[in-house]
């Protein structure tokens, strides 16, 4: 497919909520010292400063580095300075780093397999870790290290829309409809455009009665009104809210509030499916990178962390679903119950999704426009 946006990220200048779309560079975030951040290149696994690869060599002075997913940033831009506090405050004479690197999720595991040197994992889908333990840089067990299958938060699959709904988005049917333009993120390479896929798919095989073909007509139809993909989540919402290209926007719910609150307010709104898809953001310790630099217990504290209360209401308040029903249940007001699957119910393991529906050659290349293009390999 031909490239849309070669020069997007010079060409619209952003601000406010949009300053950190880079999908696949990003600049790592130094919480508590006062040193510069090291800037971590997701593209091609290598770091700019040989500090977040090295042996730290001392014991008192800790660095770590988190790869994340693309709309994480807004959650751990908060969380990393909590964790510091309070690891800080166990641990007298010890200083810690957190060192953010982000972009899209299955990019991101890439990176990693490649010799990015992250300490920790934090993405959106199970796939992206289990790649990593097969190279051997995650242990197998990592799932029974942290409580629900190490996964701390969860977040579900929304519609973003224009101001006073021009279009009458109200469900995954409307966006079969002629003159309908959606933007979505990349379903062969981020997360965030995985989730929408299978929401889509998951919705048709429940509305024909797990008709497959009926569902493969219906997400066809579907892909036809999408001009282009985009590398990750965050450069589809910039997409859709900068450039001003779209009818409706696909995304997580959480990154769908943000945009609201911090850029769209009152241009946006937000529309929930009847039927649409849970997603899971599974974290796990590289054990290959913590063992070699000696900081694995420090790894372990801070993912152990995500499930404080303080960080699940975090989460909440950035409208991420804590993994704590108790804490989930105190906002429902911002987080309303909403009918969701799994999709290992729907499709099974997520080595059966990936080599079903996102092989080359598989059921999303079968149904997605020829004609639809995909943004620069750059942004």
């Amino acid at each position: 497919m031909r490239n849309l946006f070669p020069q997007s990220n010079t060409k619209y200048p952003l601000s406010g909520f949009a300053l950190s779309t880079l999908a696949v560079v990003t600049v790592a975030t130094a919480v508590g010292c006062s040193r510069a951040p090291t800037q971590q290149n997701a593209a091609n696994g290598s770091a700019t400063s040989s500090t977040a690869a090295a042996p730290t060599g001392d014991a008192n002075n800790i660095k770590l580095l988190n790869v994340s997913y693309d709309v994480a940033r807004d959650f751990y831009k908060d969380f990393n300075p909590l964790f510091v506090k309070e690891f800080e405050a166990k641990n007298a004479g010890k200083k810690v780093e957190i060192q953010q690197s982000h972009g899209g999720s299955s990019k991101q595991a890439l990176a990693v397999a490649n010799g990015l040197q992250a300490d920790v994992v934090t993405m959106n889908q199970g796939s992206d870790v289990e790649l990593l333990v097969k190279k051997g840089l995650v242990a197998q067990d990592w799932r029974q290290q942290f409580p629900n299958d190490a996964v701390p938060y969860t977040s579900t699959i929304v519609f973003l829309v224009r101001k006073d709904n021009p279009k009458a988005i109200k469900d995954w049917s409307d966006l079969t409809k002629d003159g309908v333009q959606i933007v979505l993120a990349n379903p062969k390479t981020t997360g965030n455009g995985r989730y929408a896929f299978l929401g889509a798919y998951g919705y048709g095989l429940h509305s024909f009665n797990k008709d497959e073909t009926k569902t493969k007509d219906f997400v066809k139809q579907l892909l036809k009104n999408v001009p282009v993909y985009e590398n990750g989540g965050r450069a589809a919402t910039t997409t859709f809210l900068q450039r001003q290209i779209g009818d409706v926007l696909i995304t997580f719910e959480n990154e769908a509030n943000l945009a609201v609150k911090q850029f769209g307010q009152g241009e946006v709104q937000i529309v929930y499916p009847s039927y649409t898809v849970a997603a899971s953001n599974p974290v796990a310790i590289v054990k290959s990178v913590t063992d070699k630099k000696g900081t694995g217990e420090a790894a372990k504290a801070y993912l152990d962390y995500l499930w404080s209360a303080p960080a699940q209401q975090l989460a909440a308040d950035l409208y991420l679903r804590p993994s704590n029903p108790e804490i989930l249940a105190k906002n429902a007001d911002k987080l309303p119950a909403i009918n969701t699957f799994r999709p290992r119910d729907v499709f099974g393991s997520w080595d059966d999704i990936m080599g079903k529906f996102f092989k080359d050659g598989g059921v999303f290349d079968q149904l997605a426009d020829p004609n639809s293009t995909t943004a620069s390999a750059t942004k």
